[in-house]
């Protein structure tokens, strides 16, 4: 048995000790972390692709900044978009094979903050590098300096709304095959108005203009997944497991 399903059988002796649910998150959380960072190739590939794909416009449009800058933002959000989705097939994927899920299910902790934790590890390691990230494509596709911090903060929160609904579907395709493109078919039509809103924001940051309508919905639609996407990913999970 790996390492992924060795931590698993602690959280279920912890539970019946009386553990609290937020230290058997942090645990999942802990794990995912550490077990990423074993594998390093998983890591680097969607920020690899979220740092060639800007570059490449300049190449196959223009290297005029000006007309550059007008597609930064749907650059941007669709290469952010593409980014997270190339990690989200191995959210549940290889907990499922080893058995892990299972006694997720079975330790008697709660499944939905167990895969919330999961999600969370998801967004840290996709999301937060990617709005790190997100200055130097905006920088390659022309856009103002001043305009960073709110590229930043936009990115970040979207990729927050990104994660959660990559959740449902990573748990909705748990055990089918090649899970990757039913993935893709379920998770791009529903982040569509995340995309929208996050390229707005984006839009009104380069032009200098005000960006916060955009952002709240941006933050409302992250605060409708935090609510309702880890409910509905551990619904999926157990179905799955029967």
């Amino acid at each position: 048995m790996n390492t992924t399903a060795g931590t698993a059988p602690g959280l279920s002796s912890g539970a019946g000790a009386g553990t609290p649910a937020i230290a058997a998150g942090r645990l999942v959380l802990a794990r995912d972390l550490r077990l990423a960072f074993r594998r390093p190739g998983e890591l680097v590939q969607p920020l690899a692709f979220f740092a060639i794909v800007p570059t490449l416009f300049p190449l196959a449009v223009s290297p005029d900044l000006a007309r550059l800058r007008e597609i930064a933002p749907g650059v941007i959000w669709i290469a952010a978009l593409l980014s997270s989705m190339l990690a989200l097939e191995f959210l549940f994927r290889d907990d499922a094979h080893d058995g892990t899920l299972e006694q997720f299910a079975l330790s008697g902790q709660s499944l939905t903050w167990l895969l919330f934790a999961k999600t969370l590890a998801h967004w840290l390691l996709t999301g937060v590098p990617l709005a790190v990230m997100a200055p130097i494509a905006a920088t390659a596709l022309g856009a103002p300096v001043e305009s960073m911090p709110h590229i930043v903060a936009a990115v970040a929160i979207g990729t927050v709304a990104l994660s959660l609904l990559g959740a449902i579907g990573a748990a909705l395709t748990l055990g089918t095959r090649r899970s990757g493109v039913l993935l893709s078919l379920l998770t791009l039509p529903l982040s569509v108005p995340i995309l929208i809103f996050g390229a707005r924001a984006t839009d009104l940051a380069v032009r200098g203009e005000s960006y916060a309508a955009p952002l709240y919905l941006l933050a409302a639609l992250a605060v409708l997944g935090v609510t309702l996407a880890p409910l509905a990913a551990a619904a999926a999970v157990r179905i799955s497991l029967e």
